[in-house]
């Protein structure tokens, strides 16, 4: 029971003695150093990580658990200092790490709020104007003024979410905190963010949410074992990224992962894979009125021993996030095989540039869905009316409306 305890405090204790005997007891010093150097571990969480950010820039960081991304905001943050190596930040740094954690339980909200903006360098007189403001998008009404162990978890999230987000940030530093809250709360906090970045804050987001990243990253970057492994566009960071974690789902089901390969606009395994993606015309970019239909012709190659093959075809917007997207079941076949798809669609869609992303799977079933290939495509098409006078949204809702007297 007394290990992990013992550890912490003698091995510290015993490398300083180490060196105080090192002239005296030179000998003694080489075996003190020795037990402690046996009991010390170490781990390097990053290794030659580099990057600038100018303001109004957004970065958004992705990888595996374990691979660093927090570690590096933290560090960013001011929370750790960097074992080599500096970081210089320019402004005031908001950062959405551990929400709440430097909240007192014994003080009211109200205290909590003006004693966090003061340490964020606000004087009371700003906070003041702001805390009407705090409270009202924190949604805890008089609980205010209640001591924050009286919080549910909840609460203390949104709250300390709604400080950080109020004291006008300079660089704004996201962790995982757009999962505070209902739904309700998360599209607020989302709006929140983008209206903080329209007035040119810098933003560095981390976070398995990669629509969230989509839309608030104009950058991103693949971390790896602590070491960056891809920095580019986030599309194309999320695809690299997704493969990687397709193909360990590949090797968790006895698949073959090393088949695996990167092709120009995402991943194939093996042969499958989207050999063609086209409209009528030849074209990968189309102009659409609302609700006109657009046909798309795809050829694929599929390997042999798919039990189930099927294919996802999705519409997204311009951020990534996905509209809509339709299932087709495929027939499996003994031997490699090519098949050609038509697929119509009508383009009932709000004003926008739309693409098609289309993955092939093996899918006996939702919960046991495989993807061995993802195409991002390079098809797209536009829709040029405005629609805003019949629907709200991105699509129209099938609705039937009757005025009663």
């Amino acid at each position: 029971m007394w290990a992990t305890p013992a550890a912490r405090l003698w091995v510290p204790l015993l490398y300083r003695a180490a060196r105080l005997c090192q002239r005296a007891l030179p000998a003694l010093a080489r075996r003190l150093n020795a037990a402690a150097m046996r009991r010390l571990h170490t781990h390097q969480a990053l290794d030659d990580i580099n990057l600038t950010l100018l303001p109004g820039e957004s970065l958004g960081i992705i990888g595996l658990n374990g691979s660093g991304k927090s570690t590096l905001l933290q560090i960013i943050a001011g929370v750790l200092p960097p074992s080599t190596g500096s970081v210089r930040v320019h402004g005031r740094v908001a950062a959405l790490l551990e929400l709440g954690s430097g909240f007192n339980p014994d003080m009211t909200g109200r205290e909590n709020v003006y004693i966090n903006a003061a340490i964020l360098g606000f004087e009371r007189h700003r906070v003041d104007s702001l805390i009407d403001r705090i409270i009202a998008f924190a949604e805890i009404g008089d609980y205010i003024d209640e001591p924050v162990r009286t919080y549910s978890s909840g609460m203390v999230l949104r709250l300390a979410f709604a400080v950080q987000v109020h004291v006008e940030p300079d660089v704004l530093i996201v962790d995982e905190a757009l999962s505070v809250g209902d739904a309700q709360f998360q599209a607020k906090a989302m709006a929140r963010i983008e209206e903080i970045l329209a007035n040119g804050t810098t933003l560095l987001f981390v976070g398995h949410d990669l629509n969230a990243l989509r839309a608030f990253c104009q950058h991103a970057m693949l971390l790896e074992k602590g070491r960056v492994v891809m920095q580019g566009l986030p599309e194309d960071v999320i695809t690299a990224y997704l493969q990687d974690i397709q193909r360990g789902v590949l090797s968790a089901r006895g698949r073959d992962a090393s088949a695996l390969v990167s092709v120009a606009d995402g991943f194939a395994h093996g042969k499958t894979r989207v050999l063609e993606a086209r409209f009528d015309d030849d074209s990968s970019h189309c102009t659409l009125r609302f609700a006109e239909r657009v046909t798309i012709h795809l050829a694929l190659s599929l390997d042999s021993g798919i039990g189930a093959p099927g294919i996802i075809v999705d519409v997204l917007d311009l951020k990534g996030l996905q509209v809509s997207g339709r299932r087709v079941a495929l027939p499996a076949a003994p031997h490699v095989s090519m098949l050609n798809l038509r697929l119509q669609l009508s383009a009932a869609l709000q004003k926008g540039v739309y693409r098609i992303r289309t993955r092939i799977v093996d899918a006996p079933s939702l919960e046991q869905t495989v993807v061995l290939a993802r195409h991002e495509g390079g098809l797209s098409f536009e829709v040029i009316d405005d629609s805003r006078d019949r629907f709200t949204g991105l699509f129209e809702l099938p609705m039937q409306v009757d005025i009663l007297p």
